[in-house]
């Protein structure tokens, strides 16, 4: 069996780092002696997350183009110049036999000095609308995995394949752990569960429309699961000191996602794409609140997509601290929504899809 060398490069946030993971291990669990670098940006999560899957990490010092700012740029542009020597030194010295860009910040650099080295590449995009840097990717590379249909608008059409979005092992195992899970976040069994994600770092709209919901929340028979992120916690924390006995769990992150779906009898989240596959396999019934704050607008897409197919019910942001408790309440306790909402997210699930890019990557170095 040949050992084969991959460089898996991007990230920025969960929803880039946990698909890389994904793609990780699933090819190394069908090729254990495979070397795997991974290539991120300095100072950004992965820097973190991805040692602590047991994988090398080299960081670059590349960082987005600042488009409020054009005079910063100059350091960006420093920046990216050193990135991509870096990224020539990197890959001259590791010879991997295909790079994997997965979006974010380092998989530019990474990407277009691997494919001027002769190297094949593949990327995957995990939005409905492409990114910028897989967008000047598209024509470099062999293939390019996506996860929505009509994404012929922005790539090659014969370079992609539709595989859908990875997402972690444990979750493809989350269906049946209900009870568990409700023991692990101390909660209920006889109450119906909202589950609160507002991604990685956080997100303020969201934390906000909860502290806001605390009265109503506290006044229903409704238990609550919330995941503040990293920024939002300290201040989360202050507000539930005055809701002495209210049945919410309450951290800045959840280290067993799996338990969080399965106790979930009603989903609230941002509407990233890791996220929303996730949900998809799942079947959970969803509260989508797109965050204004991503290029593109792409979380409205990517919301539109299933709310398009009844699959999912959508906020927008500038609206949620009015109307987002106010609607959780009313569908978590209509059990006829719920189980309508469950059949049509269900319906646009794609599985086991770490497995299908690897199936990929070995058509382009096998």
């Amino acid at each position: 069996m040949k050992n084969y060398r991959l460089i898996i490069s991007g990230g920025g946030t969960g929803g880039h780092i946990f698909p890389a993971i994904s793609i990780a291990n699933a090819f190394k669990a069908r090729f254990p002696n495979s070397e795997i670098l991974f290539v991120g940006a300095e100072d950004r999560m992965e820097m973190e997350r991805v040692p602590a899957a047991g994988y090398k990490i080299i960081g670059l010092p590349v960082s987005g183009f600042d488009r409020s700012h054009l005079l910063n740029n100059i350091k960006v542009l420093f920046r990216l110049a050193k990135s991509l020597l870096g990224a020539r030194k990197t890959i001259s010295e590791f010879k991997p036999d295909i790079a994997i860009g997965v979006g974010g910040y380092a998989s530019g650099p990474t990407l277009w000095i691997a494919t001027s080295l002769g190297i094949p590449a593949l990327i995957q995009e995990q939005n409905s609308y492409a990114g910028v840097t897989n967008k000047l990717l598209a024509k470099r590379v062999k293939k390019i995995c996506v996860a929505y249909e009509n994404m012929e608008r922005f790539f090659p059409k014969e370079k992609i394949v539709m595989t859908g979005n990875p997402v972690r092992m444990d979750l493809e195992e989350a269906r049946d752990k209900r009870e568990e899970a409700l023991k692990f976040f101390n909660l209920s069994p006889e109450k119906k569960t909202i589950l609160v994600v507002g991604g990685s770092l956080g997100a303020r709209t969201i934390n906000r429309s909860i502290e806001n919901g605390l009265d109503s929340l506290f006044a229903s028979k409704v238990q609550v699961i919330w995941q503040t992120g990293r920024y939002y916690y300290n201040e989360a924390s202050k507000h539930l000191k005055a809701y002495r006995g209210i049945p919410i769990w309450c951290s800045d992150f959840i280290t067993r996602m799996d338990y969080a779906y399965s106790a979930a009898d009603l989903v609230i989240s941002r509407a990233g794409a890791g996220s929303i596959s996730e949900l998809c396999l799942l079947g959970k019934p969803v509260i989508l609140v797109p965050s204004p704050n991503v290029a593109e607008d792409h979380q409205t897409k990517n919301a539109m997509a299933l709310v398009d197919h009844g699959a999912a019910i959508m906020i927008p942001d500038a609206e949620a601290e009015k109307r987002l408790v106010k609607e959780a309440l009313e569908i978590v306790n209509d059990e006829e929504r719920l189980k309508t909402l469950s059949e049509h997210i269900s319906s646009l699930a794609q599985s086991h899809s770490a497995d299908r890019i690897v199936d990929e990557i070995i058509k382009i170095i096998g």
